[in-house]
């Protein structure tokens, strides 16, 4: 990336804008996703899952610092904004089963939770990616990831990322086109960890 264009435009802006996607990168660039298969417990999923969620947003958080770093190098002083950043709850391709096993309810819950603990504390602005599912994204194939990386399904049911949302404005009822909001698994936790897929493994 040392070239005169580049630095010419960075000079120029206000601030740099980054997009950091570990979900992809469990199957583009997987070494630090994939555990050894020797300490990896199928029985208690929930707690790999946190494992390895905690490696993917330090990937992210490295991807962050290693901007910062080239910014440094070529004595640009600038804000750094991450654009873009999220987690698909569902995939039937590269990040399902079969596939990185990245793509699940809780894994989307735990790396919202991991990103915004950190850009809270480092005071880094972060665009999270998305409010609603977009089906028309992979219109061909329902089940591809690109289509699910909304806190809300497209029919408007909320995710695992905001029950707990759902669950603090229950007074309020909250609702959308006159129906109230309803949680995906119908707020059965135990159905949803069910569902926790194990990532690939060396």
């Amino acid at each position: 990336y040392y070239n005169e264009v580049l630095i010419d435009l960075i000079k120029a802006v206000d601030y740099v804008s980054i997009h950091t996607y570990p979900f992809h990168d469990t199957h583009y660039n997987p070494e630090f996703w994939q555990q050894d298969s020797i300490v990896i417990d199928t029985k208690d999923k929930e707690r790999l899952a946190k494992k390895v969620m905690k490696a993917t947003a330090g990937y992210a958080q490295n991807q962050y610092e290693s901007v910062k770093a080239y910014l440094k190098s070529i004595d640009v002083v600038k804000p750094i904004h991450i654009g873009e950043s999220g987690w698909a709850s569902v995939s039937n391709d590269n990040y399902g089963d079969p596939g990185s096993g990245a793509a699940d309810e809780f894994k989307q819950k735990l790396y919202f939770d991991l990103m915004t603990m950190w850009t809270e504390k480092e005071n880094v602005s972060c665009f999270y990616f998305e409010a609603f599912d977009e089906p028309w994204k992979d219109a061909k194939n329902s089940n591809g990831s690109e289509n699910h990386f909304g806190f809300f399904t497209v029919d408007g049911q909320a995710k695992y990322i905001i029950w707990e949302e759902v669950n603090n404005s229950l007074k309020t009822k909250p609702g959308r086109n006159g129906k109230e909001i309803e949680k995906t698994y119908g707020g059965d936790f135990n159905a949803l960890k069910a569902e926790i897929l194990l990532p690939a493994t060396k």
